[in-house]
């Protein structure tokens, strides 16, 4: 099952009103190019910027996206569909094009992370799987590039995958930790798909399953000599600091040399700063402190503004789930068919027409200074085009950039970002403009509807 394609796997994995759309569109004989735009229409609180993910999986949906024998004796059953449009999308293939922001991008509210432009059936029919495919990595590397930029160069590793809502969300979480700076995952079977290099302690279950903590510790020693650390907190951290530091010693003597000491409750800014010092005092300055427990990026924040002595994060639960941000507000809307650009009106949600471009113009230093979305074809001199063609003819335009490729145009992206968009509160708008074309195309489709819909002269 999970060796086949994967638009095989899930062409099912869609919304009803998908089919039953595209059933009219086949009845109608409406088979013109149509063109959708996938943006995020505002931000949610405390956020100023967006990091493009996802892509990878959207195309290899794309590109092998069709209907088995067995869907389609589904659909059949349900008594809802005429014979001819099941025969239909048994061929049904993705022939169409997208242009897309590399992954790893830095994007803002209104502007397009991907536009595809297809056959209106199947461009319709890509719609549920391409939004849940971007919208959870771009929500998750957005929330891991917080958790990054609060650490301030400190490594960190994703620790969610048990509190992840369910089994493909912990996959794609460390990944999409991964393409936003984190250092590896405790996620073994993400490492083994992904590449990404795994990382994990010892749960406190270990620790009192033996008479003695120290003991414990000492036979973890032995058996991974190369990567030991060493979860303090079980009973009292200070004490098994010092049973820590004994087994540090009785490693030096081996050889070996224990690699960090591991908090997980408490206050961890006062405990890693005693623990410093206990470390000092016994001169195991080497020995480096990971914390875990409850972190993202405003207890990062909080616990360096104390003063902790943190060297290592380990973030889970409200990383894994965007805690204070669990969703964003994605839209794939129809902005041309047929030649026609066409546009959303209702109240909070007009949509951008037309096929676009996105510019970004930088300032002497190289930093981000402001955006302007354009026509696809527009000229607007200065700016640098942000958006370019990955699937043309429903084919790869090239060969794909790997994930570590796409983690270091992150972290390109992510130095000429000025501070004031990084803000983890109340942070800047960033300045998004449209140029003068489409600005003036908007308004022309919008007083085109008012005449014809509404009726207004």
């Amino acid at each position: 099952m999970t060796d086949r394609p994967l638009g095989e796997r899930f062409a099912l994995l869609t919304d009803f009103y998908q089919l039953t759309m595209a059933a009219c569109y086949f009845e109608q004989g409406m088979a013109e190019e149509a063109t959708f735009s996938l943006f995020i229409r505002k931000y949610p609180a405390h956020r100023g910027y967006f990091v493009a993910a996802g892509l990878e999986e959207a195309l290899r949906y794309l590109k092998t996206l069709r209907f088995t024998e067995a869907d389609l004796a589904y659909l059949e059953s349900t008594g809802l569909f005429k014979a001819k449009f099941l025969d239909y999308l048994k061929g049904v293939r993705f022939t169409g094009d997208v242009w897309a922001l590399p992954e790893g991008s830095i994007f803002f509210k209104d502007e397009p992370v991907l536009e595809v432009s297809a056959p209106i059936i199947e461009a319709q029919l890509a719609e549920t799987f391409v939004i849940n495919a971007v919208s959870l990595q771009t929500l998750i590397a957005t929330k891991a590039s917080r958790s990054f930029y609060a650490a301030q160069g400190r490594p960190l590793i994703d620790f969610s995958l048990r509190r992840t809502q369910g089994t493909d969300a912990g996959l794609k979480v460390a990944r999409a930790s991964y393409l936003a700076g984190f250092l590896g995952t405790s996620n073994v079977l993400a490492g083994k798909i992904y590449g990404l290099p795994i990382f994990g302690t010892m749960a406190h279950s270990f620790i009192t399953s033996f008479e003695q903590e120290i003991d414990s510790f000492r036979v973890f020693s032995r058996v991974f000599p190369q990567t030991t650390t060493l979860l303090i907190d079980t009973y009292d951290n200070m004490v098994g600091a010092k049973h820590a530091v004994q087994v540090a010693k009785e490693m030096a003597a081996r050889g070996d040399r224990l690699r960090f000491v591991r908090l997980d409750s408490g206050d961890i800014a006062a405990i890693s700063k005693e623990v410093r010092r206990l470390l000092r005092e016994e001169g195991l300055d080497q020995v480096r402190i990971l914390a875990s427990g409850g972190f993202d990026e405003f207890k990062i924040a909080q616990v360096l503004t104390d003063g902790g002595e943190v060297d290592s994060f380990a973030v889970g639960t409200k990383m894994g789930v965007s805690a204070d941000a669990p969703y964003f507000d994605c839209a794939y809307k129809l902005v041309k068919y047929g030649g026609r650009p066409v546009m959303k009106l209702s109240t909070g949600k007009v949509t951008l027409v037309d096929k676009k471009q996105i510019y970004r113009f930088y300032d002497e230093e190289g930093n981000f200074r402001r955006d302007t979305i354009a026509l696809r074809e527009e000229a607007v001199p200065g700016g640098a085009p942000q958006l370019t063609p990955v699937m043309q003819g429903g084919r790869l335009s090239g060969p794909r950039p790997d994930l570590k490729a796409c983690r270091r145009h992150f972290l390109s992206e992510f130095a000429r970002l000025p501070e004031v968009y990084k803000a983890l509160k109340e942070p800047a708008l960033y300045p998004v403009d449209l140029s003068p074309g489409l600005a003036d195309l908007q308004g022309r489709v919008a007083q085109e509807i008012h005449h014809r819909e509404l009726g207004e002269s």
